[in-house]
């Protein structure tokens, strides 16, 4: 529906940058998911686990929670994006290894060293999936004089958008509208343009990595070289990011099973063991 809706619908964003920003919205979406969960039977009070993104301020900590309560939940848990990540993907966070994950989601990029159920380091930059549609959009724009949509550039990205020279190189035909004329136009692209349009925001995130690598303490820093960093959400599944970060930091890098449901199922496995939510959750 994106993008082609009449007048008399309007598509809202409850979540934007990984923190709300419509609480009304985003509490009627949870209430709903909650009812969805338990087969909309009525007067369910659940215990609920939230991702969050790490740098999160006390405020937006103050928001999540108050739509969950709101949206008739008993207990509620904020643990770490890049947390539920690792738990998801596998990782032997509990163990005192440093584990690295950079978990690319829509909104944020969380990259975290984590040792002993703890987060040794994290940071979260405000640059992820979205922001990479959004650079397709501006890159066409100036280049071909052509609007294109979110949905459209969101293709455009997985179809043929990459972080590193490809084996073969990739073409895809796009429509939209033509900014000289005004009428509805289609070109056709390469794999070499929407590289180039995505370089920034690849860019950000592997600098992100390598600001962790720099603050990580020299013991962690030695089981990183052995273990790698570990690749999860929807981001991640970027053509090439995985030879990309590899050939920046000279460290083996690996991708998560499941890159796209990481952090849920993630959150789902700490539902089940409260221990190792106690020690996770932040208040």
């Amino acid at each position: 529906m994106l993008g082609r809706t009449p007048g008399s619908i309007v598509a809202i964003k409850p979540m934007k940058d990984g923190v709300i920003a419509d609480f009304e919205h985003t509490e009627k979406m949870l209430d709903y998911f909650i009812k969805k969960a338990h087969n909309r039977s009525l007067g369910v009070r659940p215990r609920i686990v939230i991702g969050v993104p790490s740098e999160i301020t006390q405020v937006e900590k103050r928001a999540v929670k108050d739509s969950a309560f709101k949206a008739k939940a008993t207990e509620v848990y904020l643990v770490e994006e890049a947390m539920a990540a690792a738990i998801g993907a596998g990782l032997p966070i509990t163990e005192p290894t440093g584990n690295m994950i950079i978990d690319i989601g829509g909104g944020t990029t969380d990259v975290a060293v984590i040792s002993m159920a703890g987060i040794v380091y994290s940071r979260t930059v405000r640059v992820a999936g979205n922001e990479m549609d959004d650079a397709i959009i501006q890159y066409i724009k100036r280049k071909h004089n052509l609007l294109i949509g979110e949905r459209t550039a969101e293709v455009i990205k997985i179809k043929i958008g990459s972080a590193y020279p490809l084996d073969e190189e990739l073409s895809m035909e796009i429509k939209g509208r033509d900014l000289v004329d005004g009428i509805p136009k289609t070109i056709t692209v390469s794999d070499a343009e929407i590289r180039e349009s995505l370089a920034e925001t690849v860019n950000a995130i592997v600098d992100a990595a390598r600001v962790a690598l720099e603050q990580t303490p020299p013991e962690l820093s030695a089981d990183i070289v052995d273990r790698g960093i570990v690749l999860t959400g929807g981001g991640a599944m970027l053509k090439n990011l995985d030879k990309k970060l590899r050939e920046e930091t000279g460290l083996p890098v690996s991708m998560a099973d499941d890159p796209l449901s990481s952090v849920v199922l993630g959150a789902g496995r700490m539902l089940t063991d409260f221990n190792l939510l106690r020690k996770v959750s932040i208040d």
